[in-house]
């Protein structure tokens, strides 16, 4: 599963670090979310999702 995660934090002025206290998460989960090394829970996925204030199939493009 592809994702944006990165694109929208960066225009929103948020580390990954900020992200991952926004979920509840490490900051090592948000780094391999974004690399594509980890699918997250759903329930993490609209927690990064509302986190950008986005939908969770505009952050998550599955292929």
């Amino acid at each position: 599963m592809k994702n944006i995660i990165k694109s929208l934090r960066k225009k929103l002025g948020i580390t990954q670090a900020d992200l991952a206290e926004k979920c509840g998460v490490v900051r090592q989960t948000i780094n391999c979310i974004e690399n594509d090394k980890y699918d997250p829970t759903l329930e993490l996925a609209f927690k990064i999702a509302k986190s950008l204030n986005k939908r969770v199939d505009e952050v998550f493009i599955c292929e």
